[in-house]
């Protein structure tokens, strides 16, 4: 085993520890959601692809009804040193809270629409390089956090966002991808009106306007690059407040994040932690990796090093 340093930011300055770098087991159980956006086409081709990589695969099945992935999965872990779950950022979500607790390896095939979790990661969004980073990749730790104890990978957000997600047609989603939420959220923009935002990070409470708040373990939401201090072993997690009342100027922080700008850090006001309470005037539901989850008020933890997932080796 080869040694690599992982580096994350946390308040007061830079974090880095060193980790060995374990190879993945050879065998393992597919588990691919029929029903996301590529997973009923790419589940014959993603089993025989990882056969011919070398991965002997126990079991591999494509699950048609959502509803019972959890069971599929629970039993999986059961049964193997490392299970892959094919799916967009929902499944993988709601699936990793199974893995808490085990030591079994989270591996993951991004067959969603924005595949945020994967963009983090560094893992390929095509079948062939994510089913390298499986058979070739390491085993590494990753933090989780969670909104009233239901974990979540990569980033959950308060807003526009949970609207689009919950309204938005699934022809529209299927059809155009990331492009079919963009054109819904442009539409939704139309009647959103800004809300109160309350942060409490345990030493006091910030209170403002805001458009979005996206509470964030990794950096990608939507599948752009929007929390650029957020990273996956920091230890903390990230709110990330659009400031404001101006859904332009809301609009405008995804454009300038998108191209890169210098301006986009100045629309908006981050907060860090392992424990906040979020609340909200009016009361609102939160998206959790593009699904809907509670309203607020709710209470954000961080679990440091909660589960071993499949990811690419380090440069």
């Amino acid at each position: 085993m080869t040694a690599a340093l992982y580096r994350g930011t946390v308040s007061g300055g830079s974090r880095c520890r060193r980790v060995t770098e374990p190879a993945l087991p050879r065998q393992a159980i597919l588990i691919v959601n029929a029903a996301s956006r590529q997973g009923a086409e790419a589940f014959a081709s993603a089993r025989d692809k990882l056969v011919a990589a070398g991965v002997a695969l126990i079991d591999a099945r494509a699950v048609e009804d959502p509803e019972l992935l959890g069971g599929e999965i629970t039993s999986a872990i059961d049964r193997a040193p490392m299970v892959i779950v094919g799916g967009g950022d929902g499944t993988l979500s709601k699936a990793i809270d199974s893995f808490l607790g085990t030591d079994t390896i989270f591996a993951f095939l991004p067959l969603g629409t924005a595949n945020s979790f994967a963009r983090t990661l560094g893992t390929p969004l095509d079948l062939d390089g994510a089913i390298d980073v499986i058979a070739n990749g390491i085993a590494r730790p990753i933090d989780l956090a969670s909104i009233d104890g239901d974990y979540f990978l990569n980033n959950a957000a308060l807003g526009l966002a949970p609207v689009v997600a919950d309204s938005v047609p699934s022809a529209l989603k299927k059809s155009l991808g990331r492009f079919g939420y963009l054109l819904w959220a442009g539409w939704s923009a139309a009647s959103f009106q800004a809300f109160r935002l309350v942060v409490d990070d345990g030493r006091r409470q910030h209170r403002l306007w805001a458009t979005e708040a996206r509470i964030a373990n990794g950096r990608f939401h939507g599948g752009l690059e929007l929390i650029e201090s957020a990273e996956l072993d920091s230890g903390e997690v990230v709110i990330q407040a659009v400031q404001g009342r101006s859904i332009v100027r809301l609009g405008w922080s995804y454009f300038a994040s998108a191209l890169k700008l210098q301006s986009r850090k100045t629309s908006v006001r981050e907060f860090r932690g392992t424990k906040m309470r979020v609340e909200t005037k009016p009361r609102m539901r939160v998206s959790i990796d593009g699904e809907l989850g509670p309203e607020t008020p709710f209470e954000v933890r961080l679990l440091p090093d909660a589960v071993k997932v499949a990811a690419p080796r380090l440069g």
